[in-house]
């Protein structure tokens, strides 16, 4: 048998020694704020006609609410091209928005899918500046659709009408006058069975990159490059054209400015060879878009 020897001790030595006790470590920063939730994307149909019309559109920004306020949270100063008081400017009267029926949205609230002025449309006309004379024709109440395509050359007048007939539109309200330098204006408002009808017209009248039918008066109709879009009225879309020269008897312009069920479009002119001023035709399409944004 084998004898087993014993397994030899093992070395003694220092103690170990403890490390030193770890520094404070600072306070934990603040955890970021939880992400904001995104509102609803735009419906449908305005990502639609922004896309569509990328080339003349111009969407605005936020418009007010309410059933019957006055039009005042800019200041006429602030409005882009509008700068100074010897600029052109027409004396526009305060603005104010009719009442509502009881109970009904305004065109851009939860509720009112169609975006439908519920408001009296004559109420939303943009009423006449100072030192105006009213057109007998057009005193703000509702025109038929000759009076309307009547702005346009006699070939084109047909085909209007029978696109407003198929299209469900509801009323047409109007209002003209004519300044102290000869400059007339005319401002017509259409109203369809809902918004979707509305854009149905501008694309059937192909209203977006050229101004559709040919104005009566003008030979030629071009982008208004020195708009810039003032007014700033969310979810509507203007397109503006002006006659370049040369003029002829006198300079059209014009305006079209879609607000949910509703089609505005403002003609103006002025015989001579100085044109149509422009400042006072931008200032017109910028508060009868605050009218119905």
């Amino acid at each position: 048998m084998t004898e087993q020897t014993a397994a030899p001790a093992p070395a003694t030595g220092p103690e170990p020694v403890a490390p030193p006790p770890a520094p404070d470590l600072p306070p934990m920063p603040p955890l970021p704020p939880a992400p904001v939730a995104q509102g609803p994307r735009p419906p449908r149909r305005v990502l639609r006609a922004v896309a569509r019309w990328t080339a003349a559109v111009l969407v605005f920004g936020a418009a007010g609410a309410g059933t019957a306020y006055g039009i005042t949270s800019m200041e006429r100063t602030d409005v882009p091209g509008l700068a100074t008081e010897d600029d052109g400017r027409w004396d526009y009267p305060a603005l104010a928005l009719p009442a509502l029926p009881a109970d009904k949205p305004r065109p851009y609230s939860d509720g009112n899918p169609s975006e439908i002025h519920h408001a009296d449309l004559r109420g939303l006309l943009l009423p006449a500046p100072a030192g105006a004379t009213v057109d007998k024709k057009l005193k703000g109440g509702w025109v038929g659709t000759e009076q309307f395509t009547s702005e346009f050359t006699e070939g084109g007048r047909a085909g209007i009408g029978d696109t407003l007939r198929e299209g469900t539109l509801r009323h047409i309200a109007a209002r003209g006058w004519t300044m102290p330098d000869g400059t007339s204006n005319r401002i017509y408002l259409l109203q369809f069975s809902s918004a979707d009808d509305a854009d149905a017209y501008r694309d059937d009248r192909f209203i977006g990159a050229s101004a559709g039918d040919e104005m009566l008066g003008a030979h030629e109709m071009e982008l208004d490059e020195s708009w810039k879009g003032g007014g700033k009225v969310e979810a509507t879309a203007s397109y503006v054209f002006s006659e370049p020269k040369p003029y002829g008897a006198a300079q059209v312009r014009t305006g079209f400015v879609i607000a949910g069920d509703t089609l505005a479009v403002v003609v103006q002119s002025r015989k001579g060879g100085a044109g149509t001023p422009g400042v006072p035709f931008h200032q017109t399409l910028i508060l009868q878009n605050q009218l119905l944004g």
